[in-house]
Order: C-alpha cells, then structure tokens, then sequence
C-alpha cells in the first residue's frame, strides 16, 4: 500500500510525457490527465452524472490508494457499463472499481474506439501493476542490483580504456613530427600552435565519449530499477529523441547541402576558368580592351572576390540553419564588425586600386614617393613596399602613396630600364658646350648605362651666379639604380678633373673686376663636339 502511494505521489509530480492522451498537455489537461509513475493513463473530457472531470480524477486516485498488496496481484479487468443509458467501460481490480472511460471521453482525433481506448489505459494500468510487485519482490532488487554492479563495472572499464586511448594519442602526436605546411608562407612558426590544438582535440573528444558512457550508464541503471524507471525512461528517451532529431536535421539538411555543393563545383570551375583567362592575358598570349599586365593581377582577384561572394548569397537559403534567428545574430554581427571595422582598411584597398589601375607604379619600378626613393619590391592592397639603396625596406600605405607625389623613373615611352637624373651647378665662366661634353663622356664611361641610349644633358636654370645642369641617362637592363648613379658621379668628378674643370657654384659678395663670361674661341673646348 505505501509502495503505490510513493508511486503515485511520484508520478503526479512529473510532467507527461506519452503521445497519449495529449502531446502536449495544456495546464487544463493536466488538471484533468491520470499520471501514475510518470505515465499519462487516461484524460477525463465528459460529465458522469453530476461529478466534472476533475472530481472524476480525483476519485479515481482515492480508489487507487486505498488498494493493498493483494488487490495488486490481481490483473486489471474491463467490463461494459451495467446501466443501458450510458455507453462506457468500467475498469477494475480484483473486484474494485477504478474509473469508468465514457464514450464522451474520446478525442475524435485520436481515432480511437471505446473498446480501443480501454484496452490502452488497462494495458498501462497493468503495467504499473507489474512494477509495483517487482519492486516488492526481493529477487527482483536483487537481479536488478547485480545487473546495476554489472553495468558499473563496465563503464568503469569504458572510462579507463577511454583514458589509456587518450594517452597514447597525446604520446603519439608528441613524437610524431610535424610536416612542413607551405601554405603558411613561412614567415610564422604555427607548429606548436597546432600541436596544442591536435592535444586539445584529443582531450575534448575524449571528454564527449566519457561523457556520453555516463549518460548511458546512468540511464541504464535508473531503469532496473522500479523507483527510479520513470527518470531513467526520461533520461533515454530524451537521449535517443536527441539523436533522432540530428539524425533527422542532417537527413533534411542533405538536400540543401549537396545544392550548396553543386554551387561551390560550379564557382570553382569557373574561377579556374577565369585564372586561366587572365594569365594567358598576363603573360601576352592575349590581348583583351582594358586589361594591362600591370592590372590582371588586382582585376583577377577582384573577379575571383566577387564570384566566391556571388556564389555565397545564392547558396546561403540552402545552407543547414540559415533561417534561424542565430544565424541571423551572428550575420548582424559580423556586418557591424565589417562596418566599424574597414573604414580605414577601404581607404587603404581603394587607393590601392588607385595604384594599380592607373599604372602608376608596379613591382621592380624605380620609384621616388614623397622622400622615399627605391625599388618597388611589393605592391599588395594595403600598402607599397620599397627597398632604398640603403638595404632597408620601407613600407608606404597605399593612402598615403595616393595622396603624394610619385616619381617612376622606369616608365618612359614604353621602353625598359630606369631613367635616373644627376643635377650640378657650374660657374658662368665655362663653356656650357664642355659642361655637356664632360657629363656626355662621363655617361659613355659608366658601367650599368645603356650604351643605346642617348645620355641627355639639360641646362635647367641660369642662376645668379652659375647654371644648372641636369643629366639623364637610362639604366642597362638588370642593373641597379643606386649603384649606376654613384658610379656615374664617380666618372663625372674624373672627367671634370681630367680637363681642368672645377665643380663650383661661385657667389659674390662684391661686383668681379672682369666679367665672368666665356669669350667665343673657348665655347668648344674639349671635350665638347666641334
């Protein structure tokens, strides 16, 4: 008697859980359910007589308790209503009422009849029947307290060979050499980075299968046992309900998934498509309107950015959980990091582009932006990278390069090699012709300079107390700017010094007693061309 009053009282405090009598049971239908040890029996809908369903309940569950040990080894019996103005079927107990199920009791869309509704509250109530005398009967604890040992035993011995595994996993990946990963580029050292992560793998999945015995363990053992069957039928139920319901989302998420495979087959393809196109574009093998070989680099990555991103807006209704509200969040998110993010970052990429498209500077150009003066050794979206005869590299934001002024010494009427510049200021009293021809034979000396190339010599200004020059000469394929221009100066203090030349900006304090000036039989002294 007090076993089915512990029963009872222990089934009215759990919440329903069976597709019968309600899926899911309103707070009125709860009111109105018999629930014995966590199982919904029968749902009271229609009056009997003057008793509402709930009285009806109510009786019900006093009729219950006061049955004893003998009334339950008894099976419980269905019988027709004796009273012809009532349809119904009365259930009992060794002789004892229980409850009465009206044929105004059914749900019309359960779809069941008197007879079959009946059979399924006498099959429970049979059931609960059973559980109460094995948990009166010592054999029975006994069984279930061996098996309870058993299945101990064995998730014991799960968690010591699931810890003995993850052992020798984490031994084995420390000896285990790490292979080189080109696809870092090589610059950072990421191997105990993965290492770390190899090891955490390992703990995390080891962790999720001592994890997943317990439950089963724990689930198992509350089951054998009359008590605790309703918890461990909970705990099982709910477990196997989890894995139906991944099992049935990767099931429906197939579909979708392999259309976003399809999309991403096709994206590929295409990209290499267009790889292929613009290096043939790259390397001269075709001529397309509006494509240079300085700007098919930045136009095929702009082109590949904008089909991976096209290809991911259609694939993205396809995608597992893209209508959820947190796959939502996560794109608010990301847009807002995005947003708050790259508005330097955009100022960089644009005006990298700037650069790029307007061919104003490409790698191996001999450059001078602002006070910076070298070899283009990098341009990526960002930033310039410039490598100054001094052997430093200095890195210029694109930003800035754009808002400047840039000096490219190595474009000149579409020839190669670098033109590079020398200026000095001579005094009134030598020939300008013989400037020329010093500075014209000083280029013809210099190693580095193309021989094919006509040096130039430009009077830039007449000053007030000498002339500027300027020489230009074109640096010889392959050789370096810095090095030829110190070269060429080397060769003009020789040729200067050859013919009794001086470099020298005179200035005046006082009016000359004789005019600086170059009387007409000195205008083409040596070594100027006669």
């Amino acid at each position: 008697m007090a076993l089915l009053r512990l029963l009872l009282l222990l089934s009215l405090c759990l919440p329903a859980w069976a597709a019968e009598p309600r899926a899911n049971p309103s707070a009125a239908d709860r009111a109105r359910t018999l629930e014995l040890d966590n199982r919904p029996i029968f749902l009271f809908l229609a009056k009997q007589a003057s008793l509402s369903p709930e009285q009806r309940l109510q009786r019900t569950v006093e009729r219950i308790q006061e049955l004893d040990a003998n009334d339950l080894k008894q099976p419980v019996k269905t019988a027709p209503l004796a009273d012809p103005r009532l349809r119904g079927i009365a259930l009992s107990i060794n002789g004892k009422p229980l409850f009465t199920l009206l044929a105004d009791d059914l749900d019309p869309g359960d779809q069941l009849t008197l007879e079959q509704a009946a059979a399924r509250a006498q099959d429970r109530l049979n059931d609960l029947r059973q559980a109460a005398l094995e948990q009166r009967s010592p054999e029975q604890m006994v069984k279930a307290g061996l098996l309870a040992l058993l299945a101990t035993a064995v998730f014991i011995a799960l968690l010591s060979l699931i810890m003995r595994l993850r052992g020798a996993s984490r031994l084995r990946l420390q000896q285990q050499p790490l292979g080189k990963l080109p696809w870092l580029g090589g610059r950072f050292d990421f191997h105990h980075f993965l290492r770390a992560a190899e090891c955490q793998l390992v703990d995390i999945t080891a962790l999720l299968s001592a994890l997943a015995a317990g439950y089963v363990w724990l689930s198992y053992a509350l089951g054998l046992f009359p008590y605790t069957r309703p918890l461990g039928r909970k705990l099982g139920d709910s477990f196997w309900q989890l894995v139906a319901t991944i099992v049935d989302d990767i099931l429906s998420a197939l579909p979708g998934l392999a259309t976003v495979a399809v999309i991403f087959l096709l994206t590929r393809l295409l990209h290499r498509a267009l790889a292929l196109l613009f290096g043939a574009v790259e390397r001269g093998q075709l001529d397309l309107p509006g494509l240079h070989a300085e700007t098919v680099g930045a136009t095929r990555r702009l082109a590949g950015v904008a089909l991976w991103l096209f290809a991911l807006i259609v694939a993205y209704p396809y995608l597992p959980g893209a209508g959820s509200d947190a796959f939502k969040g996560v794109s608010v998110f990301f847009g807002l990091m995005v947003t708050l993010g790259s508005a330097g970052l955009m100022n960089h990429a644009m005006s990298g582009l700037v650069l790029i498209y307007s061919r104003a500077l490409r790698a191996g150009d001999y450059v001078r932006v602002g006070e910076v003066e070298g070899t283009v050794s990098e341009l990526s979206a960002l930033s310039t990278k410039i490598a100054t005869c001094q052997g430093f590299e200095i890195t210029i934001p694109n930003a800035v390069a754009v808002g400047g002024r840039i000096h490219n010494f190595s474009r000149h009427d579409g020839e190669d090699g670098a033109l590079i510049a020398t200026r000095l200021t001579i005094g009134y009293d030598t020939p300008w012709r013989q400037v020329a021809g010093l500075l014209e034979l000083a280029a013809r000396r210099c190693e580095g300079v193309d021989p094919q190339w006509t040096p130039r010599v430009r009077k830039l200004a007449l000053q007030d107390f000498y002339i500027e020059y300027e020489l230009q000469v074109k640096v010889a394929q392959g050789a370096n700017p810095p090095d030829v221009l110190d070269a060429l100066l080397g060769h003009a203090l020789d040729a200067f010094n050859e013919f009794g030349v001086q470099i020298l900006s005179p200035h005046f304090t006082e009016q000359p007693a004789a005019p600086a000036i170059v009387p007409q039989p000195r205008w083409r002294e040596p070594p100027a061309r006669q």
